[in-house]
């Protein structure tokens, strides 16, 4: 049955995981030289009356040869993993299609892995341009290049004394005469707002498009990555120049 590049991207990593662990664990095995090391001694009286004593010995636990064919293995399999996975990588390509039109032509899996990283980011930041307060209504002004509120008329107003006479002079008394302030319109404001963001449709429509597009790129990668792959066998070349 042939092997899709899909699959070979699935098993890679746990391949690279435990490949790192075997040869840590390898190599950590290898700097201890309590367990490199073994001994055996025997006694022999220097008389027939002298004391018999057991022999000792203790037994070699690791082999620096038999830990090199075992990372030999280890490593064999994530070389020819990951060659298999470049060497298809070369060869996996698909059309980026959005409504129908090819937008781009035979893009490599790989830029398409990028091209899928890129447009999370694009997202986020169009997610974040300002919008237009909804509460004005707005046109765009080509003269300042930005958007313009409806003109708002509001009145200038200026405090001008008034007297209230309360009560009539009389021979006997002065007027009684109350002083109080009055608001009177002396002018008008013309106020014009102004603003760089951008309507909220607009960012709509630009999350729609990238939403779409994020979608087809999506598409296409699993389209190039379903390929059928040659499974590269590279390690054994390598690691018998290295180790026979």
């Amino acid at each position: 049955m042939a092997t899709k590049l899909n699959q070979i991207i699935a098993i890679e990593k746990g391949t690279k995981s435990r490949s790192f662990q075997e040869l840590t664990e390898a190599h950590q095995a290898l700097q201890k030289p309590a367990i490199l090391s073994g001994i055996s001694r025997t006694y022999r009286p220097k008389d027939e009356e002298g004391e018999q004593l057991p022999p000792e010995s203790t037994r070699v636990q690791i082999k620096a040869e038999a830990i090199i064919r075992q990372t030999i293995e280890t490593l064999t399999k994530l070389f020819d993993v990951t060659a298999t996975k470049d060497w298809a990588n070369c060869q996996a390509r698909a059309d980026v299609v959005v409504d129908g039109t090819t937008l781009l032509a035979q893009v490599p899996a790989t830029y398409l892995l990028f091209l899928e990283k890129q447009l999370v980011d694009l997202h986020t930041f169009i997610k974040k341009l300002p919008i237009l307060d909804a509460s004005e209504f707005w046109n765009f002004d080509s003269s300042t290049d930005t958007w313009a509120s409806e003109p708002l008329q509001t009145t200038r107003t200026k405090k001008v004394p008034r007297n209230h006479v309360k009560a009539e002079a009389t021979e006997k008394h002065p007027a009684q005469v109350e002083v109080y302030y009055e608001d009177i319109v002396v002018g008008y404001w013309r106020t014009v707002k102004f603003s760089g963001a951008l309507p909220a449709s607009r960012i709509n429509e630009l999350l729609a498009r990238v939403e779409k597009l994020q979608e087809a790129v999506k598409f296409a990668r699993e389209e190039a990555n379903n390929i059928e792959v040659t499974e590269e066998k590279v390690g054994d070349k390598v690691f018998n120049y290295l180790f026979s």
